[in-house]
C-alpha cells in the first residue's frame, strides 16, 4: 500500500480554504436577520443594516434595492452599524443608530459580510 504525504503548500491551502469556509458560515448565520453594507461617499464610509422589514418593504435585500430606493425616494431611513464589545467583552457588530442616507451622485453601495456577530436591530 502506498502512503501519500501532504505537502506543507496543500495543508496551508486546506486550514486556509477551512478557515475561510467557518468565516463565511459564521457570518451567515450571525446576521441571518440583518443585511449589512457599506456605504461610501467622497467624505467617508459607514456599515448600514437591513433588518427583515426593512427588506420586505423596499422588495430586496441587495445592493440594487438600496439603489433603487435611494433613485425613487431620494432618501433611505437605515440603521447604522458600529463594532462595540459585548457584555463578555467581545467585539460584535451592533446598530449604533437609526440614519438617513440622502441620494447623491457620489454615493457607492456595496454589500458588507462582518467577521463578527451581528446583532439584529430592535
Amino acid at each position: 500500500m502506498q502512503r501519500r504525504t501532504l505537502t506543507s503548500t496543500t495543508l496551508t491551502l486546506l486550514a486556509g480554504t477551512l478557515g475561510l469556509a467557518m468565516t463565511f458560515s459564521n457570518a451567515v448565520a450571525s446576521d441571518a436577520k440583518i443585511s449589512l453594507f457599506k456605504i461610501i461617499t467622497v467624505k467617508d464610509e459607514i456599515v448600514v443594516g437591513l433588518s427583515k422589514a426593512d427588506v420586505e418593504s423596499l422588495k430586496g435585500d441587495d445592493v440594487t434595492a438600496i439603489g433603487r430606493a435611494l433613485s425613487k425616494n431620494g432618501e433611505l431611513t437605515v440603521w447604522q452599524f458600529a463594532v462595540r464589545n459585548n457584555k463578555d467583552g467581545e467585539l460584535e457588530q451592533a446598530p449604533l443608530q437609526r440614519i438617513s442616507v440622502i441620494s447623491n451622485d457620489a454615493l457607492r453601495v456595496e454589500p458588507y459580510v462582518s467577521p463578527l456577530k451581528v446583532v439584529p436591530a430592535e
